[in-house]
């Protein structure tokens, strides 16, 4: 596994994005809120995390849901998973759904998302008139079956 140096601004009173176990891909990001927010059925929030990143170009991180939260409380990242470019200076906020049937409570600290950085690959486009035949073709959307 490597390692990756990324500047970062911590504004909020939360401990800096920290991996659980030594395996994890992601690290988890914490709510920087002055007091606990209601998440109503269906209602979509931004939450804040006080967070201020510097990717080296090349890179980028992924926002992606808690999978504890989407199971235990119905709450996932809206746009998941979301994307933070090397460019961007801003806070990281962190766009929560809800989609349980009762209103769930944002505490301030609660772990909310998570950060997966990776590197990126550019392509540039290369205009042809046709493409490379495959055994799969044109077929989507469930074409190969259930298996």
């Amino acid at each position: 596994m490597s390692t990756l140096a990324v500047k970062i601004i911590n504004r909020s009173s939360n401990p800096l994005p920290s991996y659980a176990t030594a395996a994890s891909a992601g690290m988890d990001i914490r709510a920087d809120l002055k007091e606990p927010i209601q998440l109503g059925v269906g209602e979509r929030k931004l939450i804040p995390t006080g967070l201020f990143i510097e990717l080296p170009i090349g890179y980028e991180a992924q926002v992606r849901p808690r999978s504890g939260l989407a199971l235990k409380q119905g709450i996932t990242c809206l746009n998941a998973p979301g994307t933070i470019d090397a460019d961007y200076r801003g806070e990281l906020g962190i766009i929560l759904i809800n989609h349980s049937n009762e209103v769930q409570v944002i505490q301030p600290g609660d772990r909310i998302a998570q950060l997966v950085v990776q590197s990126v690959v550019t392509c540039n486009w290369e205009s042809v008139s046709e493409l490379t035949d495959s055994a799969r073709g044109q077929g989507g959307f469930g074409h190969t079956g259930i298996k």
